[in-house]
């Protein structure tokens, strides 16, 4: 069976919609699990007609996903999973597939929207790239945003949370 699943997350409910599973599933098959964040280059940017010049502020960026997946591994924690946390830059595709052969993850675990068609061909898909590179078993979970939205709700709930912002909707 599996020892270790890496789970890729970007900051989106969506890509959180997989966390309740991996809760049910990671602590009575001891896994270990290994949450991945990648921040995504961005290309300098200048504001045409004014001297306003924007550069990536990498560091800065890599702080803040930091920030973002201490307290997501610690309410796994406090569900009894064994949880590390790798932050990266780069392009998702090729950081996923590397840090799960790095960790010598047994499985990639992570959502998609499930587009077809026009929607896969203008926005592609970060799951199918890493489904084809990935030399591991990857399990997919199809969540629409609705559907990522009840996820967290009951996630918050069962951990004993509460987003207060989800309460208002």
């Amino acid at each position: 069976m599996y020892e270790r699943v890496l789970v890729p997350l970007d900051g989106s409910r969506l890509a959180e919609g997989i966390l309740p599973f991996i809760l049910q599933i990671a602590s009575p098959l001891d896994l270990e699990v290994v949450l991945i964040y990648v921040v995504r280059p961005i290309a300098p940017q200048a504001i045409e007609g004014t001297r306003h010049f924007t550069v990536d502020d990498v560091p800065a960026r890599l702080r803040e996903a930091r920030e973002y997946l201490a307290p997501v591994a610690a309410n796994l924690r406090e569900g009894g999973v064994r949880v590390t946390t790798d932050v990266r830059h780069g392009e998702p595709v090729a950081e996923i597939v590397a840090a799960a052969r790095e960790t010598e993850a047994g499985l990639i675990a992570m959502t998609t929207h499930g587009r077809t068609g026009f929607g896969r061909l203008l926005f592609g898909s970060v799951a199918e790239a890493v489904l084809r590179q990935a030399e591991m078993p990857v399990l997919m979970m199809r969540l629409t945003d609705r559907r990522a939205m009840a996820s967290s709700r009951a996630a918050a709930a069962s951990a004993g949370g509460s987003d207060e912002s989800d309460e208002r909707d």
